[in-house]
């Protein structure tokens, strides 16, 4: 069953990519917004959450967060990793830059080990001020599911026709190595159409574009939480560590999750 997150600030939890990790939700409490409808996602269909399209203010993100970590801290379990990305894309918040530089800030004060990483589709990475916020934290985790615009809008549905994979290397690309890209795995059926980019031309055409944007990480995963769509079939961890092989084979480091 598919949830969404109810409070600003949320956990902490263990991730498997991050550690322990505290999360910072920027979108609204009680519904979702996001610039894409992923048959994935954890929180569900953009259309099953038709509430109020409130951001959470900048000022109750840095009164919130603060005393969450000064309570961490004073009870000696600091938070491995400070997460942007709760009910939808964090970086559509209108203010997300300035939020960023007090994160940063209070992290420097409170707890200066903590990392800070920002959970991200990618799409607003037309804005000047996203990729500004994107490079001033640790690890900018950016999203690439297909090299494929086709199997994009199968798998993630970004809301804009616009949406185009080559737009999205060009502007990965302006980091210079400073990103990591995430992959979700995934293969099956969804509202009747096959879905499935493990397939050697997908792996193959994904590769292309790792190899042109030289992240200085790669992730890989697949399936873990409940999904809107039912009927979507988790990839082995052996597939996965194949893939992650043939990242590495590019001189690129790759997880798997």
């Amino acid at each position: 069953m598919t949830s969404l997150y109810h409070d600003i600030i949320f956990g902490p939890v263990h991730s498997r990519r991050l550690g322990l990790s505290l999360g910072v939700n920027l979108l609204p409490v009680e519904s979702k917004l996001c610039s894409f409808d992923c048959i994935y996602c954890e929180c569900g269909w953009n259309a099953e959450h038709p509430g109020a399209r409130r951001f959470n203010p900048r000022e109750e993100v840095h009164d919130h967060l603060g005393a969450t970590l000064r309570r961490m801290v004073a009870d000696g379990t600091p938070p491995d990793v400070i997460t942007f990305a709760g009910n939808g894309e964090p970086t559509l918040h209108p203010h997300f830059e300035q939020i960023i530089d007090d994160t940063l800030r209070l992290r420097d004060e409170l707890c200066p080990t903590a990392r800070v990483s920002v959970l991200s589709n990618a799409t607003q990475l037309h804005r000047e001020e996203v990729r500004r916020a994107l490079r001033r934290v640790d690890n900018n985790i950016l999203k690439l599911d297909s090299a494929f615009d086709a199997t994009v809008r199968l798998i993630n549905n970004p809301q804009s026709p616009d949406y185009r994979v080559a737009r999205i290397v060009e502007q990965m690309k302006l980091f210079e190595g400073q990103l990591i890209v995430q992959t979700m795995f995934l293969r099956g059926e969804c509202n009747g159409r096959r879905v499935d980019n493990t397939t050697e031309e997908e792996v193959s055409a994904w590769l292309r574009l790792i190899g042109e944007i030289r992240p200085r990480q790669v992730m890989v995963y697949s399936l873990d939480r409940d999904t809107p769509c039912p009927t979507l079939e988790k990839v082995p961890r052996e597939e996965l560590r194949a893939i992650a092989a043939r990242v590495e084979a590019l001189g690129i480091a790759c997880s798997v999750a």
